[in-house]
């Protein structure tokens, strides 16, 4: 960890030690005094506290490196993994929403057709991207991008990184929930194959609106939730203070959606985030791209729709406990009535 690098509240004790080895390094310089024992000694000092930090996280601390501001956004893999990048503009109804982008690009020399969300580094791009957070607007771009990628055979690569569809009054008076909900049930039925790569944060219905897909994959440190954990402890809780309990509960890390069948992969990130070597995650996030992009390829599109069509219908499903031997569940008449 840099000294002039941000860090959260969990990697004090590492921050604390790296500082001490700047100070110590300095006045080595300064003084001309040789002291590499003790910088050795430190440097040990802080593999070790990075090992006992990183190892152990917890969900609600996975979703604080999830949200860190030097953490890679879209804009980064794309221009890191892909060629030729051309963002294309407009829902040709409202406007351009910047928090939702889209175009064509190379990968692997061959077309794709990329969506992400997208949010600034600073003040002013932040309020130009709103965050993170897309309106209607954004969605219905997405849609426009969608059909167009069916019409040219074009494969989609969504790359996920929002906290959540923005839930201001002009976005309720231009039906968001209707333009998410339109992209759901368009991408169920697309005659393309669909990556969705959670890269952050996955937030609610703001990232179920591109993240219908063949394939999820998650970065290590990324979370899927249908609600922030302060929203869910807000509710439940009646405080946002137990964000890290409703974090735990909620099960929205990585290795959770894996185990519970949502991702169907975790791409291993840097040792203490994606934020620390960049160019690591960009090449683990192109492998896995890669290896699904060619598994599915290879498919038709009629094995294709019916195999997100039982992926999706797969999840959630569970056996009710004290069900009687030959007695029929609320989960077996659901899928019947499916």
């Amino acid at each position: 960890m840099e000294k002039t690098q941000f860090a959260l509240d969990f990697e004090k004790p590492l921050r604390d030690l790296v500082t001490q080895l700047e100070a110590l390094k300095k006045s080595s310089r300064e003084q001309k005094v040789d002291v590499d024992g003790e910088i050795k000694a430190i440097e040990r000092k802080i593999e070790a506290t990075k090992r006992e930090i990183y190892s152990n996280l917890t969900a609600w601390q996975k979703v604080q490196i999830a949200r860190h501001p030097k953490r890679p956004y879209a804009l980064d893999y794309i221009s890191a993994i892909f060629e030729d990048f051309e963002e294309l503009h407009g829902d040709r109804s409202f406007g351009d929403d910047q928090a939702l982008i889209g175009g064509t690009a190379f990968f692997d020399g061959k077309s794709v057709m990329i969506l992400a969300h997208q949010k600034g580094r600073d003040t002013r791009e932040n309020i130009r991207r709103n965050f993170g957070m897309p309106q209607p607007q954004g969605y219905r771009k997405a849609s426009r991008l969608m059909k167009l990628a069916e019409r040219f055979k074009l494969p989609i690569i969504a790359l996920i990184d929002t906290p959540g569809a923005y839930p201001g009054i002009e976005a309720e008076e231009r039906h968001v929930a209707e333009a998410i909900a339109v992209n759901q049930e368009l991408m169920s039925r697309l005659g393309v194959p669909i990556i969705a790569v959670i890269i952050g944060e996955g937030g609610s219905g703001g990232a179920l609106g591109i993240g219908v897909a063949d394939r999820i994959l998650a970065f290590e440190n990324a979370y899927y939730s249908v609600i922030s954990p302060e929203g869910c402890a807000a509710i439940l809780w009646k405080d946002r203070a137990f964000a890290p309990e409703a974090a735990e509960a909620m099960k929205i890390s990585a290795k959770d959606l894996l185990r519970h069948g949502i991702a169907d992969e975790i791409i291993e990130e840097p040792f203490g985030g994606a934020h620390r070597e960049p160019d690591v995650a960009a090449a683990n996030l192109r492998r896995a791209i890669a290896k699904h992009l060619g598994s599915v390829r290879t498919q038709s599109i009629k094995n294709l729709l019916e195999k997100r069509y039982q992926k999706y219908r797969s999840i959630g499903v569970f056996d009710e406990p004290g069900a009687a031997d030959g007695e029929t569940t609320v989960a077996d008449e659901q899928s019947k009535a499916g």
